[in-house]
């Protein structure tokens, strides 16, 4: 080999060497990780994934992974360069693709969101982001291997991911012009106004959004209606659709689960309110509650047993002040709610069937504190009715809901 022979592959060697010192540059531009994101913030399932990592690298990895976490609600691009930089590090890891996948969706990088659950997919099996994949396909606009990839899911994919497919699905036969078949498809058991299931507002809004586009708008108001009163946490604008579409105010407002529950909070409302309609509101609000009718037997049920738990509590007291605290379990707001009298309780002077009679009462309590000395003390479990946690379970519920997919976009 000549001079001119080395000295050219001498000049190639260096130039190699700078492109590889230029992306050891840019792979060490690590940025910087705020404050709270802690690899200890990070889900039991997340941290078991990366052990396969060294500690050290597993530890930077994972703080990265809870800053894309911490931001990607208030600022998804930023969170989606932490996850890109954890992806860097980790790319053989699935729980890193999939965070990385899903950070990309909520910066609406949909092309990178497909190909890094596609990976993750791959490496851990799983239909569980199978309704985000199909979205991502129908917003790089091919709505036909949306559906098509949503007919991959298996038969026992879980009902919550079952749901957001169909949401997708829908969303795409309506962007190919079938709007009929996207109604269609979203009808099932599940589309019912009295159920309350983690995705029924969700799944109650595509249903309200595809009638509107179907232009069926007496429908689509009722069911945006709906929508607001399952939406507990208000991620839709199922009211403000529906006052778009011709819905009387007066139908919107009794719609929004936050003025039932500001209602309920009124100590004036409260006043006017008998025992018996606090389970019926209960059972709006609550996730997991499927009608007013499986509330307001609990609280039946639950009645009696408050009242005993009441007698316990009071039993230095005299017989009335025991049978006032019976009476206070049948309502949630009993802390803050003055003694009622009779006619309160009932407008035809009756009481309540689960009420304790006034004269029974004092030999009630004698009764009790008999049983009270008779308790064994080695931490046997309290008899039913007994726990204060009881009289909770008909009280007004906080909202809690979650949902991956944003199909019906």
């Amino acid at each position: 080999m000549g001079a001119e022979g080395v000295q050219g592959d001498a000049q190639a060697v260096e130039r190699a060497v700078e492109q590889v010192g230029e992306f050891e540059d840019r792979r060490e531009r690590e940025p910087d990780v705020p404050q709270g994101a802690e690899y200890s913030a990070l889900d039991v399932e997340v941290r078991a994934g990366l052990r396969s990592l060294p500690k050290t690298l597993a530890e930077r990895v994972g703080k990265h992974l809870a800053a894309a976490g911490l931001l990607i609600d208030e600022d998804p691009e930023r969170a989606l360069v932490h996850a890109r930089y954890a992806r860097s590090r980790a790319s053989r890891v699935s729980v890193v693709r999939e965070a990385t996948g899903l950070t990309a969706y909520h910066a609406g990088e949909w092309a990178e969101a497909l190909s890094e659950l596609r990976a993750a997919r791959r490496m851990s099996g799983g239909d569980h982001h199978l309704a985000v994949m199909a979205d991502c396909e129908r917003a790089l606009g091919r709505p036909e291997r949306a559906i098509e990839l949503a007919k991959e899911a298996s038969p026992d994919v879980t009902a919550d991911v079952a749901v957001e497919l169909r949401i997708v699905v829908a969303g795409a036969r309506r962007d190919m012009g079938q709007l009929d078949a996207a109604v269609v498809g979203l009808q099932g058991p599940d589309l019912d106004p009295k159920r309350r299931d983690p995705w029924s507002a969700r799944l109650f809004y595509a249903y309200a959004d595809n009638l509107a586009a179907a232009d069926r708008q007496d429908e689509a108001i009722r069911w945006f209606l709906n929508a607001a009163q399952a939406d507990d946490d208000n991620e839709t604008d199922a009211p403000e659709r529906a006052f778009e579409l011709g819905a009387d105010e007066s139908a919107v407002a009794a719609a929004r689960q936050e003025t039932i529950v500001e209602l309920m909070e009124d100590p004036a409302t409260r006043k006017r309110t008998a025992p018996a309609a606090v389970p019926a509101a209960t059972a709006d609000g609550a996730p997991g509650s499927a009608s007013a009718d499986s509330a307001g037997s609990a609280a039946s049920t639950d009645s009696a047993s408050s009242a005993d738990s009441a007698d316990s509590a009071d039993s230095a007291d005299s017989a009335d002040e025991s049978l006032d605290s019976a009476d206070s379990a049948d309502s949630p707001d009993s802390a803050e709610r003055p003694r009622e009298s009779e006619e309160d309780i009932s407008s035809d002077g009756a009481r309540p069937q689960d009420d304790p009679d006034p004269e029974d009462a004092p030999q009630a309590a004698t009764d009790h504190k008999a049983d009270e000395a008779d308790a064994p003390e080695d931490g046997s479990p309290a008899a039913p009715g007994s726990d204060p946690e009881d009289a909770a379970r008909i009280s007004v519920p906080s909202a809690d809901q979650d949902g991956p997919a944003e199909g019906g976009r």
